[in-house]
């Protein structure tokens, strides 16, 4: 269902994959907008080891909303900061890209704590979360990706 890559020495393993998704704190989900025409956006996200899942907190209202409610088929593109080989100039990237299907967050309780895990890659202040989650939480869409194919690849700028 899923291609394989062309390119299969570039290809990263699973858990260099599970990696990046963990560690990077944004990537790019791409859904299918207004007349079909693809809407990519850039967005913060949680990889959740447990349930292997990405999470996501947004409005409740806006385009991407729309168009996951309409088709809940998506996917998410990561990658890292790439890094430089001795004395060469073109960077070496490694990228990830997710397909898989978006589910909503119905339960409050829940989206919370997605929104309290998710602000952790950003800052540890527990009294700015805290004041952000009283403050903001009312007004978060938290919604989940549920992953049907992971893929990776390291690409040289050259």
């Amino acid at each position: 269902m899923f291609r394989e890559l062309t390119r299969k020495k570039q290809q990263l393993t699973q858990e260099k994959c599970i990696e990046i998704l963990k560690n990077e704190k944004r990537g790019v989900l791409c859904v299918l907008g207004d007349d079909d025409y693809p809407y990519a956006v850039p967005i913060n996200h949680w990889y959740c080891e447990e349930d292997g899942k990405l999470y996501f907190h947004s409005g409740k209202f806006g385009h991407k909303i729309d168009a996951m409610r309409k088709h809940s088929k998506v996917s998410f593109c990561v990658y890292d900061e790439g890094f430089l080989k001795e004395g060469d100039w073109a960077l070496n990237i490694s990228s990830v890209i997710v397909f898989g299907r978006v589910n909503f967050i119905d339960d409050r309780e829940k989206a919370l704590e997605i929104s309290r895990k998710l602000s952790y890659k950003f800052t540890s202040d527990e009294s700015y979360i805290d004041y952000e989650i009283e403050h903001s939480g009312k007004n978060v869409l938290c919604f989940e990706l549920v992953p049907e194919h992971i893929s990776g690849k390291l690409v040289n700028e050259k």
